[in-house]
């Protein structure tokens, strides 16, 4: 245990702390049991300001701590995009979806498609979110989190990996399981002050001891010198080459990042991901849940300081002359196989620099990533099965009691799946690139499938079902080019070289226009009797929102001008 006395004080005072507050908030009145609403949707009270912090705490997990920092590490900057784009997505949201999910009073993403086009596809489409949740989400929270644990608090051999997803787990569920979102938003209040805080702590101690003379400032302007490469945002073939000698073209493929297959991935994840749009649909009004995206989207703006930034630094410590390859690499990101650990980077400068007393505040705020998200994940999993699932199908009849011991109960078999898989993921390389990559097989269909629901009035039931069927296996043979599993001018010829995100980008694009071509013909160019009605004021704003976006736009703006 590398941790000091003072140190694991600080991280267990952390511990009893939130799972203290989570029992606290989530405390029933007197005369009054838990219903569905209060358990799934907060009582559907939460502030502004609770909805836009439970936002970032439920988004900013081990996969963005641990994994965009490996990124960092092997890309540099550029990987930032995610969170940078992020929060222009945000403000699409608030602005066009929102309104529409709140005025139909939806407890979950499922429950659209029920609306909009039939039960089949609404449970269909339930079991698969489930599925993601628990064999996706889940176990890679899971595991890195453990992973990173086990580096900074062990010998980084592994043998803290399963007590770590095991803590982990046990922490979530504490207070998560029994308190529902009520819990989870409002402890999210105060992880995302201890992850902020903690990561920014990170990111100063690091540069602080990166620069000539200690100051912030100064190593930050001596990074971009040491390696200028880490600072590009917009990625040309074989500008970078990451430490296991890879293009990092295929993985950021230039100007894509701006126009193209990234905005399919931050519409799906932010607009119809269930366990991020949930806080929203809790909110006291439409007013609230825009402000708080609002807020979410500031808070973005400033989270590649503590989950890239550490990442490029742990690399110049180790490349000080900027070459990427192994032998100038230290032994601490060296596997067995000789390839390269990206994801111990931020591990590594933990472990080497941040003094005692701190390192268990960092260690907190790490923690506090890692559990926001799996309390997220299982409050939404349950929430899917059992307003999705549970209800409508095996019991229709269910009281309110009934329903939220079986949202606890699913929760409970969900989390302790996701317990026997994560040992089982082993090195994956740039984790956050890997999510992002394979996640992309069945993002484009889905969000086609929302995206016409949502604003095409013809668009139809069989016309979304051919379309989600039809995705997967066109993202599959886009896939192949890319992955180079094939090798042949035949084959090459057949199959494309395309970067992921151009291959999302083309998915969608092709889905969208199978789907419009099977509805035209099907409804003769009709409306579908199901299409939404929309209007100019369904979707007007107030002045914080207006302003706040305006605001978030020119901050962007600048971003990319200084670091194109």
């Amino acid at each position: 245990m590398k941790l000091s006395p003072i140190d694991l004080t600080i991280f267990v005072g952390y511990c009893l702390l939130i799972i203290a507050i989570g029992l606290l908030v989530s405390r029933e009145k007197t005369g009054h049991s838990k219903d569905s609403k209060d358990y799934f949707l907060a009582s559907k009270a939460l502030p502004w300001w609770a909805i836009g912090a439970s936002l970032i705490a439920a988004n900013i997990s081990a996969e963005q701590f641990i994994g965009m920092s490996g990124s960092g590490f092997a890309i540099g900057l550029a990987i930032a995009s995610y969170e940078w784009m992020a929060a222009a997505t945000l403000l699409i949201v608030g602005k066009f979806f929102l309104p529409v999910f709140i005025e139909k009073q939806l407890y979950t993403i499922p429950e659209f498609l029920e609306q909009r086009y039939s039960t089949n596809l609404k449970s269909i489409l339930a079991v698969f979110w489930i599925a993601l949740f628990v064999f996706v989400n889940l176990t890679s929270v899971l595991y890195l989190g453990s992973k990173a644990l086990d580096t900074i608090m062990g010998a980084g051999d592994g043998s803290l990996i399963m007590p770590s997803i095991i803590g982990l787990a046990l922490f979530a569920a504490a207070y998560s399981l029994w308190g529902g979102l009520k819990a989870v938003a409002w402890t999210d209040v105060v992880q995302v002050v201890i992850l902020i805080g903690g990561g920014l702590i990170t990111t100063y101690i690091a540069l602080g001891h990166y620069a000539s003379d200690g100051s912030i400032f100064t190593g930050f302007r001596e990074l971009m010198t040491t390696v200028p490469a880490k600072f590009s945002m917009i990625i040309d073939k074989g500008e970078i080459i990451t430490p296991n000698g890879t293009d990092a073209y295929w993985d950021l493929p230039g100007l894509a990042v701006l126009i193209g297959g990234m905005w399919i991935a931050n519409l799906y994840y932010w607009g119809f991901n269930q366990y991020i749009i949930q806080r929203t649909l809790a909110a006291k009004n439409i007013s609230e849940a825009q402000k708080g995206i609002v807020f979410a989207a500031f808070l973005k703006l400033i989270i590649p300081l503590i989950v890239v930034i550490p990442g490029i630094i742990a690399f110049a410590l180790n490349a000080p002359d900027g070459v990427a390859s192994t032998d100038t690499v230290a032994d601490a990101f060296i596997t067995a196989s000789g390839t390269i650990d990206n994801d111990k980077a931020l591990p590594w400068l933990i472990d080497q620099f941040i003094p005692v007393g701190v390192k268990g505040l960092v260690i907190a705020a790490l923690t506090a990533a890692i559990v926001s998200s799996l309390a997220s994940m299982l409050n939404s999993t349950a929430t899917i099965f059992t307003m999705d699932l549970y209800k409508p199908i095996f019991n229709r009849q269910a009281s309110e009691g009934n329903i939220v011991k079986v949202g606890r109960l699913s929760a409970t078999v969900a989390l302790i799946i996701a317990c026997f898989i994560a040992p089982l993921l082993g090195d994956i390389g740039q984790a956050f690139q890997y999510i992002q990559e394979y996640t992309g097989l069945v993002s484009p269909g889905i969000l086609a499938i929302f995206m016409l629901g949502l604003f095409w009035k013809k668009t139809t039931n069989k016309g979304a079902i051919i379309g989600a069927l039809l995705s997967i296996p066109i993202a599959f043979y886009l896939k192949i080019g890319g992955k180079g599993w094939f090798e042949g001018e035949a084959i090459n010829a057949i199959f494309p070289k395309l970067a992921f995100m151009n291959q999302m980008g083309l998915t969608f694009i092709i889905t969208a226009i199978i789907m419009m071509t099977v509805s035209y013909l099907e409804q003769k160019g009709a409306d579908d009797p199901k299409g939404i009605s929309l209007n100019r004021q369904l979707f007007s704003t107030g002045p914080a929102f207006n302003i706040g976006a305006f605001a978030i736009l020119i901050i962007l703006a600048a971003l990319y001008a200084v670091f194109w």
